[in-house]
């Protein structure tokens, strides 16, 4: 199963008006497009023709400060331009009034009975995942931060050690190729640097005894 940039939520994160049921995050407001209040969109979902349609109501992640938070947006209608979705919403008419709501986060309530869609997951099946890499456990998700530019795994790396270090994991195909959820296991292949303290704690460790021991094993 393939990873992509998007998880679903079942307690989304800060900011997001409230909301009692489980809900899907399946958009971001991007650039204004014209005059009229209209907004790109970035699509976080495989069924737009499902979630973006007239009458449908998101829930808006903001900062505090946004005059935008704590309130709903209702999509009037989605236009494509050149391959692009633009959504057009109730009481936003003009460019200025779009320009206030970039980079939000659009959240949809889930409905118990509807399908879910192709490889997409909720918080709670990916937190606890064995994170394996090469074939080996690595540490363990333990959070699921939802920023506007893209979803991050939290990992906590296990150490033999008490404590440990959390390490944030961009969740994309390119990093994380596959979720097992059946194995409870998450497969990442990440760029160099990403998880390099791992060898690097050992080999310090060793470095780091005395050299007075050695003198003394030679005499």
């Amino acid at each position: 199963m393939a990873a992509v940039c998007v998880s679903t939520s079942s307690t989304p994160t800060t900011d997001v008006a409230d909301a009692p049921g489980t809900q899907l995050r399946v958009g971001r407001l991007t650039k204004a497009h014209g005059l009229k209040g209209a907004i790109k969109l970035e699509l976080y979902t495989d069924d737009p023709e499902r979630r973006f349609v007239p009458g449908a109501v998101f829930s808006l992640q903001v900062p505090k400060d946004s005059p935008w938070h704590g309130k709903h947006l209702t999509l009037r209608e989605v236009r494509w331009y050149n391959g692009q979705p633009v959504g057009f919403f109730e009481g936003v008419d003009d460019r200025t009034a779009a320009e206030t709501l970039l980079k939000a986060i659009l959240w949809v309530d889930q409905v118990d009975d509807e399908d879910p869609e192709d490889d997409a997951w909720y918080d709670h099946q990916l937190i606890g995942l064995a994170v394996l890499r090469d074939g080996v456990r690595i540490g363990e998700v333990v959070h699921v931060e939802h920023l506007p530019a893209q979803d991050l795994l939290i990992v906590r790396v296990d150490h033999e050690r008490p404590g440990g270090r959390d390490v944030m994991v961009p969740f994309v195909s390119a990093i994380v190729p596959e979720v097992d959820l059946a194995a409870g296991t998450l497969t990442v292949t990440p760029p160099a640097g990403l998880f390099e303290e791992l060898a690097e704690s050992g080999s310090a460790d060793d470095e780091a005894s005395p050299a007075g021991d050695g003198d003394a094993a030679a005499e």
